[in-house]
């Protein structure tokens, strides 16, 4: 089976979880009241898989879907409030000539991605975006599998301290050694961890965005620094 068709099945498989009551209950309610600019919409409300190129040697990891964005299109990054994280990132990555348009709005809207894939270290949206340490376990598996059935990847860029230490454990899951003291997050940071190298970026939350504190040069550094570790 090729790279493509494998992570297909493993999507399916993803979409059909209920492991975790608290966030399949969430979810499901976010999905039935809606958030008033969307009410004419169907939400996906289920879990969203990682997408992208199935010979991505990129793989971009961040917290989980947004309870109005991709729980609402069933795509990472997508359908976020104008100006937020999707905007933020996908525009990073037109720039760096990752993805094909600058914007991530529907499922249908024509995005492709060259040398990249997204996904997340939790699948269904929490509220308040803070899953819990047993939802972040029982989530791991599903990138693990992900990074197995993605051969070329040799840059995993996580988006955020949570999406870091996540990264960490399925990394260390696939047999990497980890080394002690384990590393630290810190934006812009850089580790060589056997055959992969582990790059930290702050989360381009609104929160991070709109104070300055992630600016769009120091992302377009650090997929820069994703590039040059290639």
């Amino acid at each position: 089976m090729s790279h493509a068709k494998s992570l297909e099945a493993l999507a399916r498989e993803i979409v059909r979880c209920r492991r975790c009551p608290r966030l399949v209950a969430y979810r499901e309610r976010v999905g039935l009241e809606k958030k008033r600019a969307f009410r004419d919409e169907t939400y996906w409300a289920r879990p969203v898989p990682g997408f992208g190129d199935p010979d991505a040697w990129l793989l971009i990891v961040g917290l989980a879907p947004a309870a109005h964005g991709a729980n609402r299109t069933g795509r990472m990054f997508t359908g976020d409030v104008p100006g937020g994280a999707a905007d933020f990132l996908m525009g990073a990555l037109h720039r760096a000539g990752f993805a094909n348009r600058p914007t991530s709005r529907a499922r249908d809207d024509g995005l492709q991605l060259t040398d990249c894939f997204l996904t997340a270290v939790v699948r269904c949206a929490p509220p308040q975006n803070k899953p819990s340490a047993e939802e972040i376990r029982n989530c791991l598996p599903w990138l693990v599998r992900e990074l197995e059935l993605l051969p070329n990847v040799r840059v995993v860029l996580a988006l955020g301290r949570v999406a870091f230490q996540g990264a960490l454990s399925a990394l260390a899951l696939r047999g990497t050694k980890i080394p002690n003291p384990k590393p630290r997050f810190a934006h812009g940071a850089v580790y060589e961890l056997g055959t992969y190298t582990l790059v930290a970026s702050y989360h381009p939350s609104r929160q991070n965005t709109q104070t300055g504190r992630l600016t769009q040069a120091m992302f377009d550094e650090v997929l820069a620094e994703a590039r040059r570790q290639l």
